[in-house]
């Protein structure tokens, strides 16, 4: 079960942090890209700041580098008498020691999404990233146009990313109060509680099934996003996505499509997606606008940077701005990136965990490399594991060779009695089960061959397994 997410306003936040001038500000769960980040800015913007988290990490030790005292493991002792908010994410538990401490105190709690709709109140156009997949790649590339344009006079942007960025140097910057880029979740509809002026729908469909439970539920979702920005906002929509074009239908904001070969207002044509980098042209309102050489794979990177470029567009960044950013693009952290060799074998790491983006991934690195593609998998928590094991077991089409370990379980309890070796017989001969990471490790380095192209996918701790493989 998870903490209620209840709105409680950016003017009721405003006063809370008032209050805070001379307490703590207590970020439970500081480890997360998203609150490690929130948890650095309010440190920067002088409020004395503490966190916890259950185990250490490379963000909670740039954490206390920052000056931020952080506890390891959760205990009610963690909350000091001076204690003036805690900020928690939706996926703590309400019987969490910390949380349960503030609720028994009266310290008011405050939800990451709530403190980041907060943040965002003060900057003049607020872009938010939304999709069930794309949103900090997407992100990503509006970082980059909107960094690279500072050296055409453009204004600092401000960015609050799910991932990390090699530009950004983490997955915050902290820029002027023009532009605030931000990514949208949609979990527990997180996303309501933010304000933004300009909202992107890169796509949507069955996901985070432990909550959403039917399309229409997410449907109406995205719409109720959408229309966060009012009549005097702007909503980019991507028209091929049958889920998102309903939900945009209903929003009486300005509408900015983008799509392929369909005649959107922000549309790509000609594309050569079988090279790195890949290259397109932008048509925007039915004209010539741009041709792009993205360092990008994957018919999916173009929707996500016609949407950067039409959100970019939007906050008057210029065309030529726009192509420079995009062809800059370096990749967002665990984003297929590289991590090293097996041999002549190249090893990427990628946080893909559901069917289509594990798809998308694979197809686009198929349609790029001479030699096999070999995907270790990871599957992140039992619902979405069991919910979603037919798409799964057609997921790893262009791959040759599929490797699957222990399903990672996040915040659950296995109900259903799924299991990674189930979802191998579903994908057939060319998968194995191996079990925990050092068993996957082994299994790695006895089926690697030279010239093969591996990636590592998943949203838990697969990550921990390249230490284990000796890359060079």
């Amino acid at each position: 079960m998870s903490t209620p997410n209840t709105h409680i306003g950016a003017e009721r936040i405003r006063e809370i942090m008032l209050s805070c001038k001379d307490k703590d500000v207590f970020f439970l769960g500081a480890g997360g890209i998203m609150m490690s980040s929130l948890a650095l800015l309010t440190k920067r913007a002088g409020y004395s700041t503490r966190g916890s988290d259950r185990t250490r990490s490379a963000l909670t030790e740039k954490l206390e580098c920052a000056g931020i005292e952080m506890f390891y493991g959760h205990s009610e002792e963690n909350l000091g008498e001076n204690t003036g908010a805690v900020v928690y994410t939706v996926a703590v538990s309400p019987d969490n020691p910390e949380y349960s401490r503030a609720i028994s105190r009266g310290i008011p709690t405050i939800s990451r999404a709530d403190f980041l709709g907060y943040i965002m109140t003060e900057y003049k156009n607020r872009v938010g990233i939304a999709g069930m997949h794309g949103k900090s790649t997407c992100t990503s590339m509006c970082a980059e146009i909107f960094l690279s344009a500072r050296e055409s006079g453009y204004s600092d942007p401000t960015i609050v990313s799910g991932a990390e960025y090699e530009s950004m140097h983490g997955a915050y910057y902290l820029g002027e109060k023009e532009n605030f880029i931000f990514e949208a979740c949609e979990y527990m509809d997180s996303f309501l509680d933010f304000n933004p002026t300009i909202a992107v729908l890169l796509n949507a469909e069955m996901e985070h099934v432990d909550y959403f439970k039917s399309i229409e539920q997410i449907r109406d979702s995205f719409m109720k996003y959408a229309s966060l920005v009012g009549e005097d906002g702007i909503v980019i929509y991507n028209a091929d996505d049958e889920n998102i074009s309903i939900s945009a239908s209903k929003i009486k904001a300005k509408k900015i499509s983008i799509g392929i070969e369909k005649g959107a207002d922000f549309s790509a044509i000609n594309i050569k997606s079988c090279q790195f980098p890949m290259e397109f042209d932008i048509i925007a309102y039915g004209e010539s606008f741009a041709h792009v050489k993205l360092p990008s794979r994957g018919i999916h990177n173009v929707y996500n940077a016609l949407a950067a470029a039409a959100a970019a567009y939007s906050c008057g960044i210029g065309k030529d701005e726009i192509v420079k950013g995009l062809e800059s693009f370096k990749g967002a952290k665990r984003r297929m990136e590289f991590m090293g060799r097996l041999g002549t074998a190249e090893v990427y790491d990628d946080y893909g965990h559901h069917p289509t983006e594990i798809g998308a991934t694979l197809e686009g690195v198929k349609t790029t490399c001479k030699g096999r593609v070999v995907c270790v998998f990871q599957p992140h928590t039992y619902s979405r594991t069991d919910a979603l094991k037919g798409q799964f077991a057609d997921a790893f089409t262009c791959a040759d060779k599929v490797i699957l370990t222990d399903i990672y379980a996040a915040r659950e309890v296995n109900e259903s009695g799924i299991s990674s070796a189930k979802i191998a017989e579903l994908v057939g001969d060319k998968a194995i089960y191996a079990g925990d990471l050092d068993a996957t490790a082994e299994a790695i380095k006895a089926t690697v061959k030279d010239g093969d192209t591996v990636i590592v996918m998943g949203a838990g701790d697969i990550f921990k397994i390249f230490p284990k493989l000796g890359l060079e």
